[in-house]
């Protein structure tokens, strides 16, 4: 199988040398690139989401940053091979959706997946970011909110201080729900896959 991942790292040093996880469009280019040979070989592909969004900066628009975007999400779409998208942590705007278009989508018990943060959120509606909880409250972004929206399908229980406490605990809390989505989806024949794919991703309103 295919594996990415956005990486954050541990510590300040590892932030900063990570640029916090936030991907240039040379990043999303490279992922298409390794999502295109997993197909060409056949390999499902699975996505660990953990990023508060695409690197905004001048010089990552300059070099194509939405069109990276945009080229995921359609090459996504139409892959021919299983598809599934974990959620670890924070899935910010386009930069986490951009690896998050998949056959399943499941989420870490204390993650949260939305369009921006809930201090942007209160910046631009309220012109305030300190009212960010009441922000969070309105954005439903949790991982509850989302599972009864029908926006993800699972949620996978986290240890009690969340999963960074703990990896070896939450990584093999995850193991029977990846192995049990690879099996169901690598049993379907490849036409019901994209028509399966399409039908969950055109009833999102």
């Amino acid at each position: 199988m295919t594996i990415a991942a956005h990486v954050k790292g541990s510590d300040l040093d590892e932030n900063i040398a990570c640029n916090f996880g936030m991907p240039h469009p040379e990043g999303y280019r490279k992922f298409i690139r390794a999502a295109k040979q997993a197909e060409k070989f056949g390999r499902p592909i699975i996505t660990f989401i953990d990023t508060p969004g695409a690197y905004p900066g001048a010089e990552a628009e300059e070099r194509g940053q939405g069109e990276a975007i945009a080229r995921c999400l359609f090459e996504l779409s139409g892959l021919a091979v299983p598809t599934i998208a974990i959620i670890t942590g924070e899935g910010g705007s386009g930069g986490a959706l951009a690896l998050g278009l998949a056959d399943r989508v499941i989420m870490l018990e204390y993650a949260v997946y939305s369009v921006l943060s809930p201090e942007g959120f209160a910046t631009i509606l309220w012109k305030d970011a300190k009212r960010a909880g009441e922000a969070s409250d309105v954005m439903k972004l949790t991982a509850r909110d989302l599972l009864g929206f029908g926006m993800i399908d699972e949620i996978v229980k986290e240890p009690l201080n969340g999963a960074h406490t703990d990896p070896a605990t939450t990584i093999e809390a995850l193991r029977p729900t990846i192995r049990a989505a690879l099996s169901e989806l690598q049993n379907k024949e490849t036409a019901t896959l994209l028509q399966e794919r399409y039908e969950k991703y055109r009833k999102f309103r």
